[in-house]
């Protein structure tokens, strides 16, 4: 449970929903202390560690032990995309009547190409989660057909759940001089940021790409990169052999998203290889930033229109670079109308967290037919 999209909505889930009537406990692939697990004991779940998923049968041991000593459990819910296969099947046959695989990115892109081997495992992993899932939950309609296939409308146990946002902080004031010098920037500077994790879909080498374009165009670019990942000491060291260090900050991951991109950022850049439903571009949305994004970013994450442009990862980085610094300057809708756009949307953390209790009970109920 560090910073990332899936887990901020998982906790913004259990920030929201009803406590008195659902208890939540997560079970992790790690035994390190992570960014959220004080919060998640300080609103009364446990964080209970699960380890060796590389290992099935030291980690099918582990599973069965942790639901025997922590449950029984009404509903297990996975959300580690083909491996959730595996999950709901030592879900059932630990008795757990509620199964819920959840698909929260569109991977197909990378699939092709892979190895042999790796293409067997997705086809059992994916037979297994039409097996022993009694129901399936997707962020976007791509990521439902990479865990669930292209037919999975017509199965009554497949739905969208959208990712819920808590828009709140975006109320709030940002101070633009006080955050920009806190990072080293200055009012004349133009500010192009990214949130998110620096790993393999998020396309940071791409990104870096853009940004050596887009020095070369305006001397007044500077670079924000928000976010923790395996692949930022690879991008933090490409960017001092470009000569570019003192033009970028790197922040780490941060709990004040919203401030940094009101306050610091004038144009979002987000050119990812694949996602499921990105929460950054619904937070820059709601923070009235300009983004420039790829195709991998779902229609349904564009609330409001006029802030997003989308890209085709064809095109070469100077002419993403000048498409940035062409939006950095263009701002076709007010940060308020960006706000009270998403706020009338279906990505607020209430809606998402009404539709996810309704889900549970469902399957409770399902659960006492049983």
């Amino acid at each position: 449970m560090n910073r990332g999209g899936v887990e901020t909505w998982l906790l913004h889930i259990l920030r929201h929903i009803d406590r008195e009537q659902f208890q939540m406990d997560f079970l992790v692939h790690s035994a390190e202390p992570c960014a959220y697990d004080e919060e998640i004991r300080a609103l009364g779940c446990r964080i209970i560690p699960c380890l060796k998923p590389r290992r099935p049968w030291i980690y099918s041991g582990n599973f069965r032990r942790a639901l025997a000593a922590h449950g029984p459990y009404d509903v297990v819910h996975s959300h580690v995309h083909a491996f959730s296969g595996y999950v709901l099947r030592l879900a059932h046959r630990a008795d757990v009547r509620g199964r819920i695989a959840h698909g929260h990115s569109d991977p197909r892109a990378r699939r092709r190409g892979v190895p042999a081997l790796h293409r067997v495992y997705l086809a059992a992993a994916l037979r297994e989660i039409r097996r022993h899932a009694t129901a399936g939950l997707a962020a976007s309609p791509g990521a439902a057909v990479s865990l669930f296939g292209p037919a999975w409308q017509v199965h009554p146990g497949r739905r969208l759940l959208y990712y819920g946002c808590d828009f709140a902080p975006f109320r709030q004031p940002a101070d633009r001089w006080a955050v920009r010098s806190e990072l080293g920037f200055g009012p004349e500077h133009l500010v192009i940021g990214h949130v998110g994790r620096f790993c393999e879909p998020k396309n940071h080498d791409f990104w870096i790409d853009v940004a050596v374009e887009a020095a070369l165009r305006e001397p007044r670019a500077r670079f924000l990169l928000v976010g923790d990942g395996p692949l930022r000491p690879a991008i933090e060291q490409r960017v001092a052999q470009l000569g570019l260090a003192a033009r970028f900050r790197f922040t780490g991951a941060r709990a004040d998203v919203p401030r940094l991109m009101r306050g610091a950022m004038d144009v979002m850049l987000f050119p990812s290889l694949w996602e499921g439903l990105p929460l950054a571009v619904l937070e820059a949305q709601a923070a009235g930033l300009c983004s420039v994004v790829s195709p991998a970013v779902c229609e349904e994450a564009i609330v409001a229109e006029p802030l997003v442009r989308r890209l085709s990862l064809q095109q070469q980085p100077a002419a993403w670079a000048r498409a940035v610094l062409a939006a950095a300057q263009e701002r076709d809708c007010s940060a308020s109308t960006g706000l009270a756009l998403m706020e009338r949307s279906p990505f607020t953390i209430r809606a998402s967290a009404n539709s996810l209790a309704a889900i549970y009970q469902d399957e409770k109920l399902r659960d006492r037919a049983a």
